[in-house]
């Protein structure tokens, strides 16, 4: 049975790194209560640039424990949880295998997976390392963007439960992201996707134009 090992909150900062200063929200920080999921985040959260790091298709950001061990390992240090930017923390599912369009209830909350998390320099500056956007992308480990179908409240603890599963394709997330970051020419695929967010169906069906 999957569940939420831990949620993540944070809002945003201004911050100095690699000669430049910006905004940016991703580094989360677990939270002792239960958090209701509304509108386009969490309460107690927000995106810095929603154009990019929010809204409908990216509104709650799920990362794996399992993918933590694994970069653990990769990297040597040990990340704690929210550490990729993300409001919750699961146990038990494979995130990068999810289809998109799956349904996934989280404590009271049904989200729908929309899209793969896709790196920015701004992953580097939560790593502390430039290159470690490029190793991420690498690792097709990118954690999943879901939308809220119906709001409510998650704790930790609580289970995290497939209530649909779309039976008229088969693109997961992780399919999603190695098709974005490194074949680009197999974007058609991804064009009658109807759950994938509007920005990357745009970009799917751009491929007719050649």
């Amino acid at each position: 049975m999957a569940v939420i090992l831990s949620v993540n909150v944070g809002t945003p900062v201004e911050v100095s790194w690699q000669r430049q200063t910006f905004t940016t929200s991703i580094v989360k920080h677990p939270v002792d209560r239960r958090v209701r999921i509304r509108g386009v985040n969490l309460d107690g959260d927000d995106q810095a640039d929603r154009s990019v790091h929010g809204g409908p298709s990216k509104a709650v950001y799920t990362y794996a424990s399992e993918d933590y061990t694994w970069w653990n390992d990769a990297e040597r240090r040990a990340w704690p949880y929210g550490s990729f930017g993300e409001n919750l923390t699961t146990r038990d599912v494979d995130l990068n295998a999810l289809l998109i369009g799956e349904r996934w209830r989280a404590g009271t909350a049904l989200l729908e997976v929309a899209e793969p998390r896709i790196p920015c320099f701004k992953l580097g500056y939560a790593a502390g390392d430039v290159a470690f956007p490029r190793r991420f992308a690498r690792a097709l480990r990118y954690g999943a963007y879901f939308r809220i179908v119906e709001e409510g409240e998650v704790g930790a603890d609580d289970r995290f439960e497939r209530e649909y599963r779309p039976a008229d394709h088969d693109v997961t997330i992780a399919e999603v992201g190695r098709i974005r970051m490194f074949a680009p020419q197999d974007r058609a695929r991804l064009a009658n996707v109807s759950a994938l967010g509007l920005q990357w169906r745009g970009w799917a069906q751009s491929a007719d134009d050649g």
